[in-house]
Formats: C-alpha cells, structure tokens, sequence
C-alpha cells in the first residue's frame, strides 16, 4: 500500500545538493528542511531551516550525502517539484520548480495554486 509520501516524487538537483552539502559543512547541520507556510505575496511561501533531527513522518529527499527533510503537511504542495540551487546575474537562491502552483511571486518564494 503507497502513501503519499511514497508518491511524493520530490526531487533534489545536483546543484542544490552540492549547495546543501557546503552549507551543512559550514554549520554543523545534518539537514536542510523544506516547509510550506501560509503567508507570502501568492499565498504560500516556502522556508528552509537547517536542522539536526528528523521526524518519522519526513519525507527524506536525497541526492548523494545531502538530504532535505519535507514534513506531510508540505508534501502535498511540492508533489513532483524539483528543489534547484540557481547561482545568476540577480543572486544565488534556493528555488523550487513547482508544477503544482498557479501563479508565482517574481522572486519565486511566494506561489499559489
């Protein structure tokens, strides 16, 4: 029997996985966790955390020796997303390609659906 959390199919690029595991390095974290949150100029926004312990309802999303924790509640807006680290002209950032949201905040923290 699948859950959602098995159907999740949340995926984390190279890029950000080599990100992660900088930042973990750095400061001595184990994860980088994902969360949607009500609030942001679209209606949702996503907040990233570093933190040392998992829950046992996380979804783990792993690339390598990087992994990102995603609780139940958060799942169900990133289904199929692809959690990306982009490195630009206009800074470097965590950004989700989330196929679930309508509408997106131009800095891309902020979605709705």
């Amino acid at each position: 029997m699948s859950t959602a959390l098995d159907t999740a199919n949340i995926n984390l690029s190279d890029s950000a996985a080599a990100q992660i595991r900088l930042i973990m390095k750095a400061e001595g974290a184990k994860y980088l966790r994902v969360s949607v949150e009500g609030g942001g100029c679209s209606g949702f926004s996503y907040k990233y955390g570093l933190v040392n312990d998992a829950r046992d309802d996380d979804l783990r999303v792993e690339n390598g020796r990087a992994t990102v924790l995603v609780d139940p509640m958060s799942v169900q807006f990133l289904r199929d997303s692809v959690i990306d680290y982009v490195d630009d002209l206009i800074g470097a950032s965590f950004q989700i390609r989330n196929p679930n949201a309508s509408a997106a905040c131009g800095c891309g923290a902020s979605f709705s659906i």
